[in-house]
């Protein structure tokens, strides 16, 4: 088994933590991870996407050309990745901030209104987390319990504050894909 999943959105939206959560938690599994970020010159504000490889196997390598998944945050990432998922693949977009549609006929499609979701649980900056949730929710490369589980080695010092409201917003985007 090996899943693969490429994260994208601007800096500052949360993408590399997503990457590198999925990443832990998967380690804490005992699979076979990579997590290979890239940025764009800008570090807030400019583009940012990772790749985030789970593997029962040795992983031959962590560059993806025709990922399996795509979370997408922005409408620039939708039109870099959305041509590029294998077919059959899966698309995850916040529908809040992305408005197009996807064209392809051959992808399962989640349009998740994540940033309208994460402000009902009280801030935007929960978006990321309501989007994993939705991709975990799908695909469950990993338990939602390793996940959890390492929140707090990403969430330190004043931010342990936020384990829990972080769990909720996961859970809101499980519930989300759960009701289609």
């Amino acid at each position: 088994m090996e899943h693969n999943v490429v994260i994208a959105g601007f800096g500052g939206q949360g993408v590399m933590l997503i990457g590198e959560l999925l990443a832990h938690a998967g380690m804490d599994e005992g699979k076979e991870v990579t997590w290979m970020p890239s940025y764009g010159p800008e570090q807030r504000g400019g583009t940012a996407n990772c790749s985030v490889v789970i593997a029962d196997e040795p992983i031959a390598s962590p560059v993806l050309t025709n990922p399996q998944a795509a979370i997408i945050f922005n409408v620039q990432s939708f039109d870099k990745f959305e041509p590029v998922i294998e077919h059959e693949g899966l698309l995850i977009l916040d529908s809040t901030l992305v408005e197009k549609k996807s064209a392809r006929s051959d992808l399962d499609v989640v349009y998740i209104p994540a940033t309208d979701i994460a402000q009902k649980l009280g801030s935007s900056k929960y978006t990321n987390m309501v989007l994993l949730g939705a991709y975990l929710g799908k695909v469950a490369p990993i338990t939602m319990e390793s996940v959890y589980g390492a929140l707090p080695i990403f969430l330190t010092g004043k931010k342990t504050d936020l384990i829990e409201i972080n769990k909720r917003a996961l859970q809101a985007g499980v519930d989300f894909v759960s009701k289609k």
